[in-house]
């Protein structure tokens, strides 16, 4: 039965193709491990993203189980078997400064039971280090890129493969950056194509729009 500050939506994987996420900001944190408690006693896996530790904290009394990744600011509790596909989403991250972005991404492609590999700083400042992994950039199905400063990143990476990406503008980056607003319009401007733009800071939506990708290739229901 939900509480009355709460209705939990249980069918949403049935009609949407994943279970409901916790978007724990703004929630007390006896709140969120109320809505924890709600999904798992309906068999569904818990993703709770921009969470802090003292809603962790209050997960974990009625979940010992529970994984807090600090980072990524997300909570999770159990997790979807493996998917049967071959394919892999490559996390990648211009700089260290905009991995708690790309790490939502991919704590949330991990819950989903993706197989992901990450590339870290590799930003266009020093391009040869991008340069150097362009064949695992090639070997992905689906390339999530995450930059901030004037996201520049998904324009070069679409450049040299093939495949669908989906550029995550962070707010990294010094005053013009205008927390993000900078990189967002830069990469909604992308002259290469195959670039799909999500909202500022929001690895969990690029990590939600892969999924569904994957999901169709892979004939998955």
């Amino acid at each position: 039965m939900n509480p009355d500050f709460v209705r939990v939506d249980l069918d949403r994987a049935k009609r949407c193709g994943r279970a409901e996420t916790i978007f724990a900001e703004g929630k007390l944190p006896s709140e969120v491990a109320e809505i924890a408690r709600i999904l798992r006693e309906a068999g569904q896996t818990v993703l709770a993203t921009r969470a802090k530790k003292e809603h962790f904290d209050a997960v974990a009394l009625r979940f010992p189980g529970a994984v807090w990744h600090e980072r990524a600011r997300c909570i999770t509790v159990g997790s979807c078997p493996p998917t049967d596909s071959n394919f892999t989403i490559g996390v990648i991250c211009a700089g260290t400064s905009d991995l708690p972005v790309a790490d939502e991404a991919a704590v949330t492609l991990e819950s989903f039971g993706h197989r992901i590999e990450r590339i870290t700083d590799v930003g266009v400042a020093g391009l040869h280090r991008l340069l150097e992994e362009k064949d695992r950039l090639r070997s992905f199905a689906v390339l999530i890129v995450v930059a901030g400063m004037e996201g520049a990143l998904p324009s070069v990476v679409a450049g040299l493969v093939d495949r669908p990406v989906i550029a995550v503008p962070t707010s990294v980056g010094y005053g013009a950056n205008l927390s993000g607003l900078s990189a967002l319009l830069g990469m909604l401007t992308s002259c290469s194509s195959k670039v799909t733009v999500v909202n500022i800071d929001n690895g969990f939506g690029a990590a939600c729009a892969a999924d569904a990708i994957i999901r169709l290739a892979s004939g998955e229901p």
